[in-house]
């Protein structure tokens, strides 16, 4: 899957998934603009960018604020001079049960996953249309699907940004702009490391491939939607899972 030469910009890249999908698509030849709340994590993964043989630019973007997000997009194309390739990864977790979650903790999350996933798409397609051609891909949660306990919030924006991945490809089609989104299953990161170890032994043991997922497992889903392979694919969701849930 050759990339060389395009564009990606890719939120909540200082860490984790975001991370490993920079690092995948500098690896098949993509230029990566690298966005994260913190910017000395995003300098650094796009100094890694830069190591690989690409071009990688790091930048400071809160995606739930509108005139962050629309900068943000605005420097790639100031940087680049286009945008081929968007992946909205950024998110958080504000976790709590239903009856004590407040509504800044539903607000926070809300705020960061679904308008942050808005805000960069619309800025984004809005490059695209005009230049027929893009890719946009959408990091839901199988959470999304299923719901978690004390995830009410995170579930239910998990949820919402795929029905606004297959809204948004049923706009964009005609542009030739395809729009798919990824719901990851228990992937190891630093929030599934965080999970008592009797309980996440219990999660990958209903996995029926018996084994965590790892980011990379994600940034393939997402090399795979970003390039030429995918160019008849828009308005899915891939579970990348291990199996669980289907």
């Amino acid at each position: 899957m050759d990339l060389k030469g395009k564009v990606a910009v890719v939120t909540g890249a200082g860490q984790g998934i975001g991370r490993e999908v920079s690092l995948l698509l500098a690896n098949h030849g993509a230029n990566v603009v690298v966005g994260d709340l913190n910017i000395e994590a995003a300098n650094m993964v796009a100094n890694e960018v830069t190591e690989i043989g690409t071009e990688g630019f790091g930048y400071k973007v809160d995606v739930s604020d509108k005139d962050n997000a629309q900068s943000f997009i605005d420097s790639a194309i100031d940087t680049f001079g286009r945008i081929d390739i968007l992946v909205n990864n950024a998110g958080i977790t504000r976790d709590s049960m239903l009856h004590k979650m407040s509504e800044e903790q539903f607000d926070q999350v809300i705020n960061v996953h679904m308008k942050g996933t808005f805000l960069c798409m619309q800025a984004a397609a809005k490059h695209m249309r005009q230049n027929e051609t893009g890719k946009i891909v959408n990091i839901s949660s199988i959470a999304g699907k299923v719901g978690n306990i004390g995830q009410v919030n995170y579930s239910g924006a998990k949820a919402g940004i795929v029905g606004m991945t297959k809204a948004a490809a049923k706009e964009l089609a005609k542009f030739q702009v395809n729009v798919n989104a990824i719901q990851p299953g228990f992937i190891d990161t630093d929030m599934t490391r965080a999970v008592p170890e009797k309980i996440r032994q219990k999660k990958i043991e209903e996995i029926p491939m018996l084994k965590i997922g790892s980011p990379s497992d994600i940034a393939k889903a997402v090399v795979f939607l970003s390039s030429d392979y995918s160019d008849y694919i828009t308005g899915n969701v891939i579970e990348v899972t291990g199996g669980r849930y289907m």
